[in-house]
């Protein structure tokens, strides 16, 4: 929001400077985001006026004029503009004026004809940017008045930087009624005055979607006369909070949206057929903008229409078709109230952003319509002329909104802001910000104005007392209270462990979007339904995920493209999956590995990271539960996944996760030039742990045993080894797979399987026979059941 200071001291006018003026705003939280002058720095400027002008004898491009600078005296100027003429009144340099910029006004010959000044453009003096001639003055200006007293131009223009809860300051009421409350002043608003009926013409208004608009006026002015410019003052102010004047009607409508933050809108009557209809659009109906764009509207969409067809987005943007122009003699007015919730996201889906729908989507007061219908008649009526009809109204009371009474508690102040705040304070403070208080037993009941949309709880009453009071006012205290340290629970690995795991092993941590890609999810989940979302940001945040790694392989590819050879990353987050039991949000730990498997050095070989790269990493994780035998890995496929390299991990007969490369077809889909290997895990059930148990060393020696079995290649070499571990007794201490086989003196149809085993017992040295025969009950075993051959 952009404003002039004057302006708003025309409201409120505190005993502030410029700087104390802004650094109080923003230290009740409205930040202060520059301060510039309205105007570039110039003296020697006045008003003048063309008293003659004539065709320069040497240039068809230049007028010599002949100006009153109210000194009695005439000049003779040579000007170039195309719009300088006798009778106009407009800005003079004169000899020794300084121009922006460090520009010397001096005497000189132009094509040998001497001018004594320079006749000035809008540009030339800092007031715009726009060069289209010299700047043209009202013609009541006085002729040798300083333009810089005449236009006040000693002013400055604020711009504050508003955070979308405060919609009430959208506009110079709200401003100057919280500079107002900050100084303890009185605002001066503009009367409210209902203008005097000098017609009988009226639209008749169909509201059929009042739960979008509760509220719609509108309101018909015959007989202006738009030929009429905007006074020199409203163009001066819509010009410092940065808004071009047009034309009269809608220069009205712009100087009320800055005056009271009400969105209006002017129809020409005579191009409306029938009454006003505000309905939900028709399927597949278009409508061509005032910026000439032409959209295709949906169901979803509001529209103010005719009996023939939509006039206008509602909320948002007016239609070419039923626009103001300079033939317009009858003006239908237009004031509505649009529910923020249903209107929000309906201009960004078309590209639009406007500042109707940038009010409305953070809510406008609910009851100033009228208001702001009679002040836009007043002014209309005092510039074009015309004559006024009566206001139609249409409202649905139960869709307006009824913000519920909020109950602040005295205790309350103090334990919240730390000090004591005297009755009477608080209660000017709650009246200032625009609430009805009424003092009840233990602390005062507040009835919510229409403007603020933001009050709902007792913390926004608390934060209300606390910046208006000043925060540099609360005392600075130390927090006390009772801590009570949470028990850390042995059986659960903690995040953090999981984190600085894979941190060690140089991953790094990313954190994604919740919302992603609904075409990569689809890819990665096609059997789940994501949840898509009413408002996306952007087509690539458009489904909340089921899976981490539609946002993981998201981050990959952009730091991919970036020339990064080397990407290993790794998330942690909910995922949001659909069920028959509604929408369940489980915990869940992805990893990603692309690119070189170790960093560049005189020792790396080069390689890039596989499957058992990212399989060995998570095994490294298994391995921080204290149970790491209870998990294994079964080979088997998932969308989105090479079939021939992905394995599911399993925990008994429950499913953990999974490891596998990226299917080429997504590989190539998503532009990756290298195989992606991805891992997603259930956090939960990954930070199940063992808890710690003790068991003394042996002091007796260890006797191994290696021995090579000749098996078919689809046994599974995990099944083995669970064999194994089941029949080699009590005294097995650990069991290693060393080594597996293909090729001569061995069937193509089998492989050989190495496997190291260790016996030992704490209580006594075992003898060879003892450990044989276990050997002997593990060989006799494995041919039973995988019909294994000892290999000689």
């Amino acid at each position: 929001m952009k404003f002039s200071e004057q302006w708003l001291r025309e409201w409120v006018n505190p005993a502030l400077s410029t700087e104390a003026l802004g650094h109080q705003i923003t230290m009740a939280g409205l930040e202060v985001d520059a301060i510039e002058p309205v105007a570039g720095a110039f003296s020697g400027v006045i008003v003048a006026e063309i008293t003659e002008a004539v065709q320069h004898p040497d240039a068809d491009k230049l007028q010599v004029c002949t100006v009153d600078a109210g000194n009695g005296s005439p000049l003779q100027i040579v000007c170039g503009a195309p719009n300088a003429r006798k009778g106009l009144k407009t800005p003079l340099a004169v000899v020794g004026a300084m121009l922006p910029g460090d520009f010397a006004i001096k005497a000189a010959k132009l094509r040998g004809v001497e001018s004594q000044g320079m006749l000035c453009a809008a540009s030339e003096l800092g007031l715009s940017e726009e060069k289209d001639g010299i700047l043209e003055l009202p013609g009541d200006a006085p002729v040798g008045t300083d333009l810089r007293e005449y236009l006040k131009l000693d002013d400055v223009s604020i711009e504050i930087g508003l955070t979308p809860n405060r919609s009430d300051c959208l506009g110079m009421a709200g401003i100057a009624r919280e500079v107002g409350l900050l100084n303890d002043l009185a605002v001066c608003a503009p009367p409210e005055n209902a203008q005097e009926l000098t017609s009988d013409e009226a639209v008749t208004v169909d509201l059929r979607a009042s739960a979008r608009c509760p509220r719609y006026l509108c309101r018909v002015i015959d007989g202006v006369d738009l030929s009429r410019p905007s006074p020199l003052w409203m163009q001066e102010k819509l010009r410092r909070c940065g808004v071009r004047s047009i034309d009269a009607a809608v220069d009205v409508t712009n100087y009320l949206l800055l005056e009271f933050g009400q969105p209006m809108h002017a129809f020409d009557l005579d191009k409306i057929k029938g009454g006003i209809v505000v309905r939900e659009a028709n399927p597949g109906e278009t409508l061509k903008l005032l910026n000439d764009q032409t959209i295709t509207l949906g169901s979803n969409n509001l529209v103010i229409a005719d009996h023939e067809g939509p006039l206008a987005f509602a909320g948002i943007m007016g239609g070419a078709d039923s626009a103001v122009g300079e033939g317009t003699t009858r003006l239908l007015l237009e004031s509505a109230f649009f529910a923020p919730v249903p209107l929000s996201g309906q201009a960004r889906a078309f590209g639009l952003h406007t500042d109707s729908s940038h009010r409305f989507e953070r809510g406008v007061d609910f009851e100033l319509q009228r208001r702001a219908m009679e002040r836009a008649t007043e002014l209309l009526l005092e510039i074009v002329g015309g004559a006024a009809g009566p206001i139609t109204e249409a409202v649905s009371e139960q869709d307006l909104p009824a913000p519920a009474p909020i109950h602040l508690r005295a205790a309350r102040i103090e334990r919240l802001l730390g000090v004591i705040i005297e009755s009477e304070t608080v209660e000017r403070i709650l009246r200032g910000v625009g609430l009805e208080v009424s003092a009840v037993e233990d602390g005062w009941e507040c009835a919510v104005p229409s403007w603020r949309f933001d009050l709902r709880i007792e913390a926004d009453l608390l934060e209300e007392l606390a910046r208006v009071y000043g925060y540099n006012n609360l005392p600075v205290t130390r927090i006390r209270a009772d801590v009570v340290l949470p028990a850390i629970p042995e059986e659960k690995l903690h995040l953090q462990q999981l984190r600085r795991a894979l941190v060690a092993r140089d991953y790094f941590e990313a954190i994604c979007y919740s919302f992603v890609d609904a075409d990569i999810q689809k890819a990665l989940d096609p059997a789940i339904e994501p949840v898509a979302l009413n408002n996306p940001i952007s087509p690539e945040h458009a489904v909340m995920r089921s899976s981490l790694l539609a946002g993981l392989l998201r981050t990959a590819q952009h730091n991919v493209k970036r020339q990064q050879p080397r990407v290993r990353l790794f998330e942690t987050g909910l995922r949001f999956v659909p069920g028959s039991e509604g929408l369940t949000q489980r915990p869940g730990l992805a990893m990603l590995v692309c690119g070189s498997q170790a960093a560049e050095g005189w020792a790396d070989p080069g390689r890039n990271a596989d499957f058992y790269d990212l399989k060995g990493d998570v095994e490294a994780l298994l391995a921080l539960t204290g149970d790491a035998a209870s998990f294994r890995f079964e080979a088997g496929e998932r969308s989105g996944l090479h079939p021939g390299q992905t394995a599911w991990l399993k925990r008994g007969d429950e499913t953990v996760g999974f490891v596998g490369v990226l299917h080429p077809t997504l590989q190539k889909k998503l532009d990756f030039d290298l195989p992606v290997v991805v891992a997603e895990l259930d956090l939960e059930m990954l930070r199940a742990a063992a808890i710690p148990a003790f068991t003394p060393v042996s002091r007796y020696p260890a006797l191994r045993r290696d021995i090579a079995v000749i098996v078919d290649k689809t046994v599974k070499a995990g099944e083995l080894l669970a064999n194994v571990r089941a029949t080699a007794g009590a005294y097995l201490q650990d069991l290693t797979l060393f080594d597996v086989y293909e090729g001569k003196g061995i069937d193509p149809a089998r492989k050989s399987v190495a496997l190291g085993l260790t016996f030992q017992d704490h209580s006594r040295t075992l003898d060879d026979n003892e450990v044989n025969t276990c050997i002997q009950q593990v060989v006799d075993s494995l041919k039973e059941n995988y019909q294994a051959e000892l290999r000689g």
